[in-house]
């Protein structure tokens, strides 16, 4: 544990990549990995991950971010993109997917689908994407923890036009919204204004409260 809250101070929101080094590809299987594992509620994991590499693409991505020259700069964009709604397909397709693999179901498990089915298709689809943008958020969690522990660097970014990339990505025909960009790279040996600055967090005891 102690190795990963060393690298976990060692990380930051790089704000300039070394666009001549490449993230090895066994590293980023490892943190999308880390986020495809990640919890999410009910174990819907309803959100993606578009991993983009295509420099074109991601030249087309960056004005669309305020152009952050990390979009570019690094090597790997992840795109963490949520389902737009849940519907019955989309549930019943984890539950029979959850059956198959555990090579059964229970009384109680069919039940808690029935609650799902009559609960979440009935609410709105934008309080619906909240949700689900909530579960990516989980992922993010993991993947930037995984990737500090992989010393690459990542920067999460809320800071782009999330339609115009839905609309570069085609996420809209496959029923997603783009919630959160991260790009993974290296940080440059000079040109970061932040790389040099100390880490700043709350003191734990103005940031815990233990209820005994």
């Amino acid at each position: 544990m102690s190795e990963l809250l060393s690298k976990l101070q060692w990380r930051y929101a790089t704000k300039k990549m070394d666009p001549t080094q490449v993230v090895p590809q066994e590293k980023v299987d490892r943190i999308v990995e880390a986020a495809r594992l990640a919890p999410t509620s009910s174990g819907l994991q309803p959100f993606e991950i578009i991993v983009v590499t295509n420099p074109a693409v991601r030249e087309q991505i960056k004005p669309k971010a305020w152009g952050q020259g990390q979009i570019t700069d690094g090597s790997h964009l992840l795109v963490f993109a949520a389902w737009d709604n849940y519907t019955a397909e989309r549930i019943n397709m984890m539950f029979d997917m959850t059956n198959a693999q555990r090579g059964g179901t229970n009384e109680g498990w069919e039940n808690y689908r029935q609650m799902l089915l009559k609960s979440y298709p009935a609410r709105g689809a934008q309080v619906n994407f909240e949700h689900a943008a909530r579960q990516a958020y989980i992922g993010l969690g993991a993947a930037l923890i995984a990737a500090a522990f992989e010393e690459v660097d990542a920067t999460p970014m809320e800071g782009f036009d999330p339609k115009a990339v839905d609309e570069i990505l085609g996420l809209s025909a496959r029923g997603l919204r783009s919630v959160v960009l991260v790009p993974l790279g290296y940080r440059a040996a000079e040109g970061d204004w932040l790389a040099n600055l100390k880490k700043v967090r709350r003191p734990t005891a103005q940031f815990v409260t233990e209820v005994k």
